[in-house]
């Protein structure tokens, strides 16, 4: 079985990971897509797919986007929809690194990213069985685990621009609701979002303390509800009755296009 490392003077207590806002998340999958483009062509082997817009699709995805209808406390009556991305949260005791049989999962010393070798995986799949988060994929066309690697070879590659060495779904996401930092260093600002927001682990319960961090979402206010010292806006002016037809018809076409 394999062990995990040892924190000493070397490592500095780093711990690089994602903070999550689910408050603005907008399911919109970017995140996903970005990911899967990436990987494909930045990890060991392609990320298969196997019939992907039949009815039964099958591939490998390092993470993924779920819906949840979630009650709000100050309004129950009207639900919100939260969308929840999924990937692996680089756990501080991770168990899919200590069953592993052969080496292959282990969890970097330096920075603390759980990774897995392709030329050591066997596929025993135990790994996946120990992971209570789903973030193991089995990829059955090289018969090896994969899992998100927090693109180590953009975050680490001097031949892209600084502002690039982000992990994709980070830089893909049009709301800004994926944040990445080093979480082990209290005064980052993404620890310090961490406090400010109440981030939270996901099923702390379980003990692996993941790295990774989510938003809690707000309760929106209700629709009716205007803001504090905001007048509500005055009823539009009437349009002239004078006005030439000719200009009502430009109008219109040029607000039809």
């Amino acid at each position: 079985m394999t062990s995990l490392p040892q924190p000493g003077p070397d490592t500095g207590g780093k711990k690089l990971g994602l903070v999550i806002d689910l408050d603005i998340c907008v399911g919109c999958h970017a995140c996903a897509t970005s990911c899967k483009e990436w990987n494909t062509g930045g990890y060991s082997a392609p990320l298969s797919d196997h019939d992907p817009y039949g009815a039964h699709p099958v591939g490998a995805w390092l993470n993924r986007v779920h819906a949840y209808e979630v009650e709000q406390a100050v309004r129950p009556e009207d639900p919100r929809t939260v969308h929840f991305p999924r990937s692996c949260l680089h756990c501080e005791t991770p168990d899919c690194v200590t069953v592993c049989p052969t080496g292959a999962s282990f969890k970097r010393a330096g920075d603390g990213i759980v990774l897995v070798d392709p030329d050591l995986c066997i596929g025993c799949k135990l790994c996946s069985w120990a992971c209570p988060y789903g973030a193991r994929e089995y990829d059955p066309d090289d018969g090896v685990m994969k899992k998100c690697t927090l693109c180590v070879d953009r975050i680490y590659n001097d031949n892209i621009p600084e502002d690039d060495r982000v992990p994709a779904c980070v830089k893909a996401c049009p709301v800004g609701a994926r944040h990445f930092g080093d979480l082990g260093d209290p005064a980052s600002e993404i620890s310090a979002l961490v406090r400010a927001r109440g981030g939270y682990d996901l099923m702390p319960e379980m003990g692996y303390q993941p790295v990774n961090k989510y938003l809690p979402p707000r309760d929106r206010p209700a629709p009716d509800a205007s803001p504090a010292g905001l007048e509500p806006l005055a009823a539009p002016e009437a349009v002239p009755e004078d006005l030439p037809s000719g200009l009502w018809r430009w109008l219109d076409r040029a607000l039809s296009r």
